[in-house]
């Protein structure tokens, strides 16, 4: 089956191409910065078509698409898979891809090499990393590469066995003294935006006032440059409670619940399909074959009756 008007209805961009430079731009005019996380073709168009700046293509695809209790298992292959669904589907907003687990956590090498990937395999214009400060060689190579990478820090889900649990960082000085080290660290090495997860508002408003990088909040306050959030959370597709920072925009899990069990009750019960939404053939091959049809009939009756 195929649903032919996805690629449809477009004739060009309705809003301008975003680069790098327009999301920093962005900042310096104080000029607030949106991006939405998507993983295939119609969910990327519908987000682009809406003028968000930037689409994640996010490791949380493991969870919401994917059915994994966490990140850590979604693979490079997986990701590079649905960074392509995404990339077909969007001409306006940057497409970014995130390194999943194991994919630069060893050999810098190896994380240069599948920071290449995404942009040569998958279209992808930027990727996302975890880590402070003990990612800046790893930063440093992929910019080397002509690569832009958007860090992340604070609450990184890829650390969740080592943080001991999805937990709030920065919430003692020690803590917030490190997460500004790593904040600095990551601007100097030359980061496009900067993720804040998980990290109290005041701390990501000094970390935000601090650098010249853009930051984008998750779970971190109103005072970012930005914001960002999963898809699904905002539509009520993750079949678990929010989390506190989560707004519902929608309840597309009802919607498409309410359509299946319709559908499902209507063909069981014969209204669907109707006449009207079934195919005819033209009058005169119609005729034709009714006419074949008789003959046949007409065939059989005799046969029979000689019987």
């Amino acid at each position: 089956m195929s649903i032919t008007s996805l690629g449809e209805g477009r004739t060009g961009p309705a809003h301008a191409k975003v680069t790098t430079h327009t999301i920093q731009e962005k900042k310096l005019r104080r000029e607030p910065i949106t991006c939405l996380t998507a993983y295939d073709y119609a969910t990327s168009r519908l987000v682009d078509e809406a003028g968000i700046d930037m689409i994640l293509v996010g490791d949380s695809l493991a969870q919401v698409v994917l059915g994994y209790d966490n990140t850590l298992p979604v693979t490079m292959e997986e990701m590079l898979h649905h960074t392509r669904a995404v990339r077909r589907a969007v001409r306006s907003a940057m497409v970014i891809a995130d390194m999943p687990f194991g994919a630069y956590h060893g050999d810098v090498n190896d994380g240069v090499r599948n920071a290449l990937r995404f942009v040569k395999e998958a279209g992808a214009e930027a990727v996302k990393l975890e880590g402070g400060e003990k990612r800046v060689e790893l930063v440093k190579r992929v910019l080397d590469a002509e690569v832009p990478v958007m860090g992340h820090i604070g609450l990184t889900p890829q650390s969740v066995h080592k943080m001991g649990g999805y937990k709030v960082q920065g919430k003692n000085l020690t803590d917030i003294e490190r997460l500004m080290k790593d904040a600095i660290a990551l601007d100097r090495a030359g980061v496009f935006s900067l993720v804040l997860e998980g990290v109290p508002r005041e701390v990501a408003a000094m970390i935000s006032n601090e650098v010249s990088t853009p930051t984008i909040g998750i779970g971190a306050g109103p005072d970012c440059d930005g914001q960002v959030l999963v898809f699904h959370d905002i539509l009520n597709m993750t079949f678990a409670p929010p989390a506190k920072f989560v707004r519902r925009y929608g309840d597309a899990a009802a919607l498409i619940s309410n359509a299946v069990q319709q559908f499902k009750a209507d063909v069981e019960s014969g209204s669907y399909p109707s006449d009207e939404e079934s195919y005819h053939l033209p009058k005169d091959t119609k005729a034709v074959l009714d006419a074949i049809y008789a003959r046949k009939q007409m065939k059989a009756g005799k046969a029979v009756l000689s019987i």
